[in-house]
């Protein structure tokens, strides 16, 4: 599943697509850009990039000639024939299997053919549970370029708006081995531009097999993400902290500096060793009731969450992340 993403670069960073050149020249605006605020905490029911296929206003035009688009759209699809925006139904994720899945139908079924779009993201969090407590992680790519994740998005005129809401989902399919320590599920990841120029094409009606191979588990995952825990309060919807994408092993309050500040104090309260002069009947220096001992080193350590993917500390108890993911307009609990 994915119920936490960040996308904490600059509008300017997330419009020039630095990471995708075959993208840049055919995204031609960002509609309501101003709606979006670059954020290290993005929650379900609140607003993020995406981009999606131009839907046209000239009748005749081919789909394939429309131009991409990047539009700010709020997370949770809310379908096209509904007149209230119903927080109940788990829309944040769509499981590839109920894409993928012959006549499938219901929600999905009715927007997967025309409705796909690229999610923005920097990264994604999940939560591994520990004991009583639930460590945050993050993943990424190991440059930290930009990702997108597959979606669909769809539009919705919702009684008492003015103007159409446009939702997104996040698709989501089976973790790749290499990351099902921390989850069984992991968003649809488009990295290759052959691939995002497939999801992207909408010009076919309708499902393809090709379709349905890109939403696999991720290639080469251990080699192309890095995984590793972040801060605690990452988990407070609303809260925002550009540490929250850093390694909690690597922040100045983290794990190597209580070593380093450790290793100071132990080297700063060792005493020297009392000096005495030697008289006739007093045992030699060496020997001496009052020889001087060093003090005893207690090293502390934590314990550190066992993964193969780069840097993990145990981080602190996080409250529960959304079920999410359906497969018809009903909620479905989903992983």
């Amino acid at each position: 599943m994915c119920g936490r993403f960040a996308l904490g670069f600059s509008h300017t960073q997330i419009q020039q697509l630095e990471d995708y050149p075959d993208l840049q020249s055919q995204v031609s605006n960002w509609v309501e850009r101003d709606q979006f605020v670059p954020r290290y905490n993005i929650a379900p029911r609140t607003y993020s990039p995406v981009i999606h296929r131009s839907l046209g206003s000239n009748t005749g035009s081919s789909e394939s000639a429309r131009p991409l688009v990047l539009r700010t759209m709020k997370w949770g699809v809310v379908p096209h024939w509904s007149k209230t925006e119903d927080n109940n139904l788990s829309t944040i994720n769509a499981r590839a299997e109920n894409l993928t899945e012959a006549g499938s139908s219901g929600m999905w079924g009715s927007i997967k053919g025309k409705k796909r779009c690229a999610v923005l993201a920097q990264g994604y969090y999940e939560w591994l549970k520990k004991g009583k407590e639930r460590v945050p992680y993050f993943t990424r790519h190991r440059d930290g370029k930009l990702a997108l994740f597959a979606g669909l998005y769809d539009i919705a005129h919702v009684e008492g708006r003015s103007e159409p809401l446009w939702t997104f989902t996040i698709v989501t399919t089976s973790a790749p081995k290499a990351f099902q320590w921390l989850h069984d599920r992991q968003p649809v990841i488009l990295s290759e531009s052959a691939d995002i120029n497939l999801w992207l094409d909408t010009s076919t009606p309708g499902w393809s097999n090709a379709l349905n191979l890109l939403l696999g588990s991720y290639k080469d995952a251990s080699e192309r993400l890095e995984c590793y825990a972040v801060p605690k309060e990452v988990g407070r919807v609303g809260t925002e902290s550009p540490t929250f994408v850093e390694p909690v092993s690597k922040r100045k309050d983290g794990i190597e500096a209580m070593f380093a500040k450790q290793g100071q104090r132990a080297t700063s309260s060792s005493p020297a060793k009392r000096k005495r002069s030697t008289s006739p009947g007093e045992k030699p220096t060496g020997t001496s009731d009052y020889q001087s001992e060093n003090p005893e080193t207690h090293t502390v350590t934590n314990e550190v969450a066992a993964s193969p993917l780069g840097s993990q500390s145990e981080g602190p108890k996080e409250a529960k992340s959304p079920k999410v993911d359906v497969k018809h307009a009903t909620p479905l609990n989903t992983g």
